[in-house]
């Protein structure tokens, strides 16, 4: 995609402006699809599929060609924001983010929500299947039983529960990892502006949490001889949601572009 087409693209008033900074890119079942920018972008390259074999010199021709673009898109920032490429101390900025990240990793909100995601995986893998054994011919099964409308209710509860609990075993972590980098770098700006991007961040782990929650209980619905032990990772999660809204207590009020607006205040 051209520097101009990108340019036109994001200036179409149907886009909402950074509704994709603060999403769970699930874009299957995002209901923001036509108004988001990054989902138009990636739409447009996925026609083209030949461009996307690895294999294919298309491909490697047209990385070049947007590696061109986006150094372009790099320099003409940098002038704008007075920033002098030549002079940046590359070392000493990869030493504050190493620290930032060992400082982020090390609190007890990012530890606990990677127990969280271990936990998840443990379970959904026993009891349901390691995503990653599920043969060609089970696949097969199911669109055939599903082709013949014999998926009972409770299988497309439990489906459907777990691809939500996999969605966000990890991306709770991942979202309060980024909130906790934000936190310390606007602790150092001395940030007290209302919207803060790390309250954006920890509002989809929130969210994250919120979701999984709804999706544990539907399983101990359908799965009653496994409440026990649904019951111990919900109370984990419970937990790691309580201390989460503790640290980051704007979180909740964190209005997302798009999603937390009403409909029509981006219609033009």
């Amino acid at each position: 995609m051209r520097n101009k087409d990108i340019l036109k693209l994001a200036g179409d008033p149907r886009f909402i402006p950074g509704i994709y900074n603060y999403c769970d890119r699930w874009c299957e079942r995002c209901s923001f699809t036509s108004r988001c920018l990054t989902y138009a972008m990636e739409r447009e390259e996925a026609e083209d599929s030949d461009s996307r074999d690895v294999n294919n010199a298309a491909f490697w021709r047209k990385m070049e060609s947007i590696l061109k673009q986006t150094r372009e898109m790099i320099t003409a920032w940098a002038e704008e924001q007075g920033i002098d490429l030549d002079s940046l101390d590359l070392e000493s900025a990869e030493e504050e983010e190493r620290r930032r990240r060992d400082k982020a990793y090390g609190n007890d909100l990012s530890k606990a929500a990677i127990g969280y995601g271990k936990l998840t995986g443990e379970w959904l893998d026993r009891e349901t299947g390691s995503a990653d054994q599920i043969q060609e011919d089970e696949i097969a099964e199911l669109e055939n039983r599903i082709a013949s409308r014999e998926m009972t209710r409770k299988d497309e509860a439990i489906n459907n529960a777990t691809a939500v609990l996999r969605w966000y075993q990890y991306q709770i972590g991942a979202k309060i990892m980024r909130g906790l980098l934000g936190s310390d770098r606007e602790e150092e700006r001395e940030d007290d502006s209302w919207q803060k991007d790390s309250d954006g961040s920890i509002k989809v782990a929130l969210i994250g949490m919120d979701r999984s929650i709804m999706a544990w209980g539907e399983m101990i619905n359908h799965l009653p001889d496994k409440k026990d032990s649904i019951l111990r990772i919900l109370l984990y999660l419970e937990r790691l949601r309580q201390k989460t809204e503790q640290a980051f207590p704007n979180a909740r009020k964190f209005i997302r572009p798009g999603f937390d607006e009403a409909p029509d205040e981006h219609v033009n």
